[in-house]
């Protein structure tokens, strides 16, 4: 059987490299984040360029956290923008490999399986992956970098972790290279899929780098990680069976839709009360879009500059509906039990579990079916005319109030200016 050999790139400081490539400017000298001013001094950094992040500028930080005294440029968030290079960088990938082995991961990340190629254009793995990137550069402008494995996982860990130290931006793993040079990396956090949460079970099992969980006892880690110990065990011998062909014909059996939102400002308990009902709405006209039900709510909500610890819940409801009324009476119970009227709110997310197709429906006793039935029509009915004219062509009266935030959001792309 070929020896499969797939690319992980990644588009460098993407964001803040489009708004770079936009103006003409060099991300690799000039100082530039994108960021919404407009969110106050606790807004988040969406991207920084190289050249700032030389001063300990994050990506994902605050504004409030960028060094006093450094000359740097604002850039206010373009989705559409993003979205449009993310788009053209898509269709090089087409010049020289096919869709079907293509995985776009995310806006600026993607896995290319380049196995058969390797003998179509008589190539070697890292000059196809310098063809490919030296493209990207010369038509958009963006600096790309890559991970080259014989899996997807090796694929993602070359470029995060080997890729960085290389001048020509690529890195190359095998399983043998992999375990004679990241055995002992640290900190594990590093690896892909290992967060904050399981390196802290792991440090607690002795275990600091991969080499330590390779050779722990497996039933002692399925103990503590249950099924997910089997990826853990074949990521630390530099092992993963799935392909890109598996991750397409995938289909999860239980979903969830969810919304968060950061708020422009500090919100007060009932303001923020307003929005969480704006939201609720939003995930109630989905499910009906998609002709879904739930009987699972979820909702979090964060406090101003992490005064205190977030508040979270969650419930199950008797219920499996898509209706508004039912659902935000829920979510009433759910705010109320939960949040902390005494501080000021900065983020709401909320999300529908257990979501199903609606030939699910299910009510109890209590539940009247006849103005259920007339409130899903009117909610098919709002559907149509948002689908036909934007989502702002019907609105409540909740959603003209002060605090809304419902209106502005329907103007944005992914929670940003477009």
């Amino acid at each position: 059987m070929m020896q499969k050999i797939y690319l992980c790139i990644d588009l460098k400081s993407f964001y803040a490299s489009v708004e770079c490539a936009d103006r003409g400017l060099d991300p690799f000298t000039v100082n530039l984040v994108v960021a919404d001013p407009t969110r106050g001094s606790g807004a988040i950094t969406l991207a920084a360029t190289p050249a700032i992040k030389r001063y300990g500028v994050k990506s994902r930080g605050r504004i409030f956290e960028i060094p006093k005294g450094i000359e740097y440029i604002t850039a206010m968030p373009r989705m559409t923008l993003y979205m449009e290079y993310s788009a053209r960088i898509y269709r090089i990938f087409l010049k020289y490999i096919s869709s079907e082995d293509i995985h776009v991961y995310s806006i600026d990340e993607s896995f290319l399986d380049i196995t058969p190629y390797l003998s179509l254009y008589n190539m070697r793995a890292k000059q196809l992956a310098k063809m490919i990137l030296d493209d990207i550069l010369e038509e958009t402008g963006i600096t790309a970098t890559v991970g080259i494995g014989t899996n997807l996982y090796l694929a993602k860990v070359a470029l995060d972790i080997t890729a960085k130290h290389t001048k020509d931006n690529m890195g190359v793993l095998t399983e043998d290279l992999y375990k004679q040079t990241l055995w002992h990396h640290r900190p594990i956090t590093d690896f892909w899929m290992i967060g904050k949460g399981n390196a802290r079970r792991l440090e607690k099992l002795g275990i600091y780098d991969m080499y330590g969980v390779a050779h722990f006892p497996q039933e002692k880690l399925y103990k503590v990680f249950g099924v997910n110990a089997e990826y853990l065990i074949d990521h630390a011998w530099g092992k993963e069976p799935v392909e890109i062909a598996d991750i397409k014909a995938y289909q999860p059996s239980c979903n969830s839709i969810s919304n968060s939102q950061i708020l422009f400002e500090d919100y007060n308990y009932q303001d923020a009360f307003l929005v969480m009902k704006e939201m609720v709405e939003s995930n109630v006209l989905s499910l009906t879009e998609k002709h879904l039900v739930t009987n699972h709510i979820s909702l979090y909500i964060g406090y101003s500059k992490d005064i205190i610890k977030p508040s979270r819940g969650s419930r199950k409801i008797t219920n499996t509906t898509n209706s508004y009324r039912l659902l935000i009476e829920e979510f009433i119970k759910l705010y109320k039990k939960i949040t902390n009227p005494n501080y000021p709110i900065r983020q709401i997310a909320i999300s529908f579990g257990n979501v199903k197709d609606e030939i699910y429906e299910q009510y109890d006793l209590f539940a009247d079916v006849e103005d259920i039935e007339k409130e899903k029509r009117v909610q098919k009915t709002l559907v149509n005319i948002r689908n036909k004219y934007g989502k702002n062509a019907a609105l409540k009266g909740m959603n003209f109030q002060e605090k809304a935030t419902a209106r502005k959001r329907n103007k944005l792309v992914g929670g940003h200016n477009a």
